[in-house]
């Protein structure tokens, strides 16, 4: 196996994981940021370390990316659909970056391992597919639709007697542990979908077998440029979020970073299934805003950011298949 291709791939995923991080580094600091609980520099600082920390949680996750939606590819042709996927991915992150749009990194990587499998011959396998993408990128905003607008009701159920300037006061303070959860879900979910990656590249390469854990440097090296997208920063997305879906409170913003932290962990321990960060963050902000009254969610503007879910694989997946259609023409 040519070892510069499995270095150039290994480059272009950790490149991925970078992008990853600058664009969704708004799931964990937005509502935080907004609602003023911490300044944005402390707030990217403290999500780029829980991100870090968050890698290393497991890797049940990585191991449904390398062995549970594509079929591994073999030779040079396997490298180059890894290095197309991974192509789709960045382009539709770089695309929805600059128009400020939320959407997923994990479904645009997603999207672009089936369209480069696709069109490089390789199976797909669409069982994976369904159970562990499609039913989930469904099913878990809905859950973080409902569950940040329960947790919420219970949040001002509790402290109706409250006097309403302290709550929002400690509400800030808890914000913090709330976010830092956040990050560290965003950590768990999101490095280890790189590392599926990067270990399918080494199978290829013959370098691991399959089925083997994940080499500490993968993890390291996974988790830093996922730290350093996000210590970057992704101001667009997070006025997005954080701003133009609704104006959010102290405690609304708690109950949405709450919500999703949880839904995170559950998938990923439960379930191994990996879920979009920003899918469950958006709509458990819905949720949450939701319970001030209905219309204080700007509901045009989360139309958007939805529909922008739908295309975000099919379009990942086209750019990928594109992209496998160059290399094959240039490297044959």
């Amino acid at each position: 196996m040519d070892t510069f291709a499995l270095i150039v791939t290994i480059g272009v995923a950790l490149g991925f994981t970078y992008t990853n991080g600058f664009h969704d580094s708004a799931n964990a600091i937005a509502t935080s940021v907004s609602t003023r609980a911490l300044t944005p520099r402390a707030a990217l600082v403290m999500a780029a370390v829980m991100n870090l920390a968050g890698a290393f949680l497991g890797q049940g996750v990585a191991n449904t990316v390398s062995e549970g939606i594509i079929e591994t590819p073999t030779g040079s042709q396997g490298m180059g659909i890894l290095f197309a996927a991974l192509v789709g991915a960045i382009v539709w992150n770089l695309v929805t970056w600059y128009f400020g749009l939320p959407s997923s990194s994990s479904h645009a990587l997603f999207g672009g391992m089936v369209g480069a499998a696709l069109a490089g011959g390789t199976g797909v396998i669409w069982s994976g597919v369904l159970d562990k993408i499609v039913i989930p990128m469904f099913v878990s905003p809905v859950v973080g639709l409902l569950v940040g607008y329960l947790v919420m009701v219970a949040i001002m159920w509790m402290f109706r007697k409250s006097n309403p300037s302290k709550a929002k006061r400690g509400f800030r303070i808890a914000q913090t542990v709330s976010a830092a959860g956040m990050a560290l879900g965003h950590g768990l979910q999101d490095a280890q979908k790189t590392m599926g990656i990067v270990v399918m590249a080494l199978v290829i390469a013959d370098v691991e077998d399959q089925g083997d854990s994940i080499p500490l440097w993968v993890k390291i090296a996974c988790a830093m440029m996922l730290s350093l997208g996000t210590y970057a920063g992704g101001w667009r997305i997070m006025r997005t979020l954080g701003r133009k879906i609704i104006e959010l409170d102290p405690p609304q913003g708690f109950a949405a970073e709450t919500t999703g932290a949880s839904i995170m962990f559950g998938s990923a321990f439960l379930f191994q299934a990996p879920i979009s960060t920003t899918h469950v963050i958006t709509s458990a902000i819905m949720g949450a805003g939701a319970t001030k009254r209905v219309n204080a969610v700007r509901w045009g503007v989360a139309k958007n950011i939805v529909m922008g879910w739908f295309i975000t694989m099919p379009a990942a997946a086209c750019v990928a298949a594109l992209s496998y259609g160059l290399v094959y023409l240039v490297f044959g």
